[in-house]
């Protein structure tokens, strides 16, 4: 046993690939089986290494499954430098904004109910959205110069696929987006919920609804239509509607004492799930392992069901990952998304070409701002996922790219 544990810190320390401490979120399949090839698999892990040896990253998981049996589930490098703890496939990551897909399953369960409909407006719930105002800009789109009534009001839809007119502080650098907290996850640590409705009821929207792209807390705001509806935190929600029934064992909006020595910690310092937030936030602050978002991924691919567990019906899930921006949509996309349209919580991929990346027309993703993301093809019949504590910044965009060639050069059939 001490062998054991001292042959991993090692691996740990060159970077090697670590075994998997967790059971298998997936059957598992050679890769020639499903249609890819090991050898060009294994780029993945001569990137991995090298970016941990260059000081990037201290570590890594990559989870790749193709027609539903697992190909490839590897970890190297430390999820914990400091500390020395070798990296597994069970270490938990702060997940950010894939949070935003999960709490759009739970509110498109509630839409399957007859509980939710999707142009239902905010008021229904919140009755202070009822009258907002928007932001008359200046010529420059720097200033609010004026406000207006709303032409219509917010949509449940809207929430979902970030066109209300509400945004994040981090969307913009106006006066206007200064008075918004920059992210989710600041936000949570430093409002309570109602504070933050309230804040927002003040503030005139950005744009009209329906009319613009752009990253907001429309998310946040379903999660506590969600906690509305289902009468409790929407931790509990997700642990009922999707987690449980899912088997991410380790997904959660904090990380429990006796699970902190599989937490993931990164280079720079993000907002820790060690503690509790202020409010469990749907558009930024869940953890989970790789398997777990892999598990629920999957499920998105094979049309809202995993074995036995069916969360949505298929046209349900065929409506989240189409695009919903209608012809006119000015939309603030860009990076790794870019070109691409936009469903319920998801991008959307809408052409072969143009974009920056090889992929199918379907494939539909959603990253996280420390370092996480994934896609599902439903042409190939793939799912990825990565974890990867990074650095904010142009790092993390050049992973997005990069994963994505490795993976996708090594379908073969």
């Amino acid at each position: 046993m001490k062998n054991g544990i001292a042959a991993l810190a090692i691996a740990g320390l060159l970077g090697w690939t670590a075994p998997a401490w967790a059971d298998d979120p997936l059957p598992r399949a050679q890769p020639e089986k499903v249609g890819l090839s090991p050898e060009r698999l294994a780029r993945i892990a001569t990137f991995a290494r090298a970016e941990i040896d260059a000081g990037q990253i201290p570590g890594a998981v990559i989870a790749v499954a193709r027609r539903g049996k697992l190909a490839y589930f590897e970890a190297f490098g430390q999820s914990d430098r400091k500390a020395g703890t070798p990296m597994t496939t069970d270490t938990i990551f702060s997940l950010a904004s894939m949070t935003k897909p999960m709490t759009t399953v739970a509110a498109l369960q509630l839409y399957e109910q007859g509980r939710l409909l999707i142009d239902d407006p905010l008021s229904k719930f919140f009755p202070k959205f009822a009258d907002m105002k928007v932001a008359v800009w200046d010529d420059k789109s720097e200033s609010v110069r004026d406000t207006a009534p709303a032409a219509r009001q917010i949509t449940i839809q809207d929430l979902m696929r970030h066109t209300s007119g509400l945004s994040y502080g981090g969307s913009g650098t106006s006066m206007l987006h200064k008075q918004y907290a920059p992210s989710s996850n600041g936000a949570a640590r430093t409002l309570t919920s109602t504070e933050l409705m309230d804040k927002m009821t003040t503030l005139p929207l950005a744009h009209q609804p329906g009319t613009v792209w752009e990253y907001s807390f429309g998310l946040d705001v379903l999660g506590f239509v969600v906690e509305k509806i289902m009468q409790k935190p929407l931790g509990e929600a997700l642990q009922e509607m999707v987690w449980k029934p899912l088997g991410m064992a380790d997904a959660s909006f904090v990380v429990p004492a006796e699970k902190a020595g599989r937490y993931a910690r990164g280079i720079q310092e993000i907002p820790s799930p060690l503690t509790r937030t202020k409010f469990e936030c749907g558009g930024g602050c869940a953890v989970a392992t790789p398997g777990d978002y892999l598990r629920f991924a999957s499920m998105l691919l094979d049309g809202g069901k995993l074995g036995d567990a069916r969360l949505l019906g298929r046209k349900t899930v065929e409506y989240m990952t189409a695009n919903q921006l209608p012809p006119g949509t000015r939309s603030q996309l860009r990076g790794s998304f870019a070109d691409w349209g936009f469903g319920l919580s998801v991008a959307v991929r809408t052409t072969e070409g143009v974009a920056r990346d090889a992929g199918s027309v379907g494939t539909f993703s959603w990253p996280g701002g420390y370092g996480t993301y994934w896609w599902a093809d439903p042409k190939e019949e793939l799912v990825a996922v990565w974890m990867a504590p990074t650095p904010v910044g142009p790092t993390q965009l050049r992973y997005r790219h990069t994963i994505n060639a490795l993976v996708n050069q090594a379908i073969v059939d």
